[in-house]
């Protein structure tokens, strides 16, 4: 996993949520696994699709805000896309908007889903302060998945970790 300091200007983002915490997101009950149920809905409804003023039309950000606590406590899992202004929101969605924060970006070796992903975050979690970069901020940490995560067997994304000033 290849580490790299970053800093991101505010992104607009359209989707929709659910409200959850990792230990249903790793239940292998789907009844409880909400993020897997919210992933589903976005995707095999086409809902990118009905995003207005899309700025990457394809590039599906999952974003973790919210936060309870910290990783262990409840926060809000959004699936959607960045867009140009929140003018026009279509029933059923929700905004959010990423403020303007340092990150540590993790880049995965290609790999097949979710197993890759499950991968990063378990590795993510298990680092101290130093390791890490900085302490985690838990104002909104998140994947993007683009066109090198097309193929589900080989997958590369990006995870973004909000580290505190």
């Amino acid at each position: 996993m290849q580490k790299t300091k970053t800093q991101l200007s505010e992104k607009k983002l359209v989707g929709i949520t659910t409200r959850t915490n990792n230990k249903q997101l790793f239940e292998a009950d789907p009844s409880t696994n909400k993020v897997a149920a919210t992933v589903q809905k976005y995707f095999h409804s086409g809902l990118a699709e009905k995003i207005v003023a899309r700025k990457n039309p394809g590039t599906t950000f999952c974003v973790y805000t919210n936060y309870e606590s910290d990783f262990n406590g409840d926060y809000t899992y959004f699936i959607g896309e960045e867009v140009a202004s929140f003018d026009e929101v279509g029933e059923g969605f929700e905004t959010l908007i990423i403020p303007m924060q340092k990150y540590e970006k993790f880049t995965n070796k290609p790999g097949p889903m979710p197993a890759v992903c499950i991968d990063m975050w378990q590795n993510i979690w298990k680092m101290n302060a130093s390791e890490l970069g900085g302490e985690r901020a838990y104002v909104a940490d998140f994947e993007v998945y683009d066109e090198r995560s097309a193929d589900h067997a080989n997958v590369t994304l990006d995870i973004y970790i909000g580290v505190a000033e």
